[in-house]
């Protein structure tokens, strides 16, 4: 087997973690014959939940699990990891928008940052996922400044998937067979789900998701605003957040990081803006990227009508103002 990956999850006594460890530790996002450590950090007072997890973590006998270790001490947590989740923050709650999350879980991210920075391989690859995810990952940089900041993302795979599954859904396709749908912008009600660019395969031919669709009004319109609104809808319906669909997400998107994404390809992932699309620059915005090597290319050349640039400026107005406070929350 190959040498192990060190691997944080934050939060991995949440209910997003009591998924992601399972998958991370079943060889879904590294491969299946790359042993993996698994570095479980919680706070103090979910240390008893922690140790439970661990306990079901031995009993599924996974064979790439090399070792388990949980603490509530983000210096053992990060220690020369080559990977991290981090999930850990303030959970949304019904009826919250993602702002309201904002001042508690940026200082979260900002202690994080720092402790990666001194703690963690210079090559880690960061994953954010806890909200607001887009403006958590740029504080997170922001205070690990030994890390290239190409090596930290947000998480909009779960956005993507879930523009794949309505798609599929309505042409009664398998999701496989959805390619390209894009997520722009921040990973909140803002968020640009796009599938002008989009392919389906239909019948056994390669057709564009609008061809196949053939209704204009649902594309700009119902669609739209089922993906942007997914969150509190399974909120609503669960009276809990999504915690295995973000999981897997979050799986798919390091996974990607990892493994590369296949010719013709692309996903969408929160990065940091070099102004392409004419976004602003330094705010982490979700683009369609292709990655090799596990380094990111976010793809270029993309037409955009004035409907798409509407709704990028939109989510590029909204990041902007996050950025603004979250770094004046930084600060108090």
């Amino acid at each position: 087997m190959a040498e192990p990956v060190r691997v944080c999850i934050t939060g991995a006594a949440g209910q997003i973690g009591y998924s992601l460890v399972y998958m991370v530790g079943s060889g879904a996002v590294f491969g299946p014959d790359t042993p993996v450590i698994l570095h479980l950090l919680d706070i103090a007072p979910m240390m008893s939940v922690l140790n439970g997890v661990c306990m079901e973590i031995s009993d599924c006998a996974l064979p790439c699990v090399r070792d388990l270790i949980p603490t509530d001490n983000p210096e053992v947590a990060f220690k020369d990891i080559d990977a991290a989740f981090l999930v850990g923050a303030m959970p949304r709650k019904e009826g919250m928008e993602r702002k309201d999350l904002l001042a508690a879980n940026v200082k979260i991210f900002k202690v994080q940052g720092e402790a990666l920075d001194k703690f963690a391989k210079k090559s880690v690859k960061v994953l954010v996922v806890g909200n607001p995810a887009n403006t958590n990952a740029l504080i997170c940089a922001k205070y690990a400044p030994s890390i290239p900041r190409e090596n930290f993302s947000a998480m909009t795979r779960l956005d993507q998937n879930r523009a794949q599954a309505q798609i599929a859904q309505r042409l009664g396709i398998p999701v496989t067979d959805v390619k390209n749908i894009i997520i722009w912008g921040n990973h909140s009600s803002t968020q640009f789900p796009d599938v002008r660019h989009a392919s389906a395969t239909v019948n056994g031919q390669k057709v564009s998701v609008y061809d196949a669709i053939k209704d204009d009004s649902y594309l700009k319109g119902d669609f739209i605003t089922t993906v942007q609104k997914r969150g509190g809808a399974v909120i609503a319906a669960r009276r809990l957040s999504s915690a295995m669909s973000a999981a897997k997400a979050a799986c798919d998107h390091m996974k990607s990081i990892w493994q590369g994404t296949s010719e013709g390809q692309y996903v969408s992932m929160g990065v940091f803006s070099d102004g392409s699309y004419n976004t602003p620059e330094g705010v982490m915005f979700s683009f369609p990227v292709t990655i090799k090597d596990k380094k990111w290319s976010i793809v270029m050349g993309l037409p955009i009508d004035d409907f798409a640039q509407g709704k990028l400026d939109a989510t590029a107005k909204e990041l902007c103002e996050e950025r603004d406070d979250a770094i004046a929350a930084c600060q108090n």
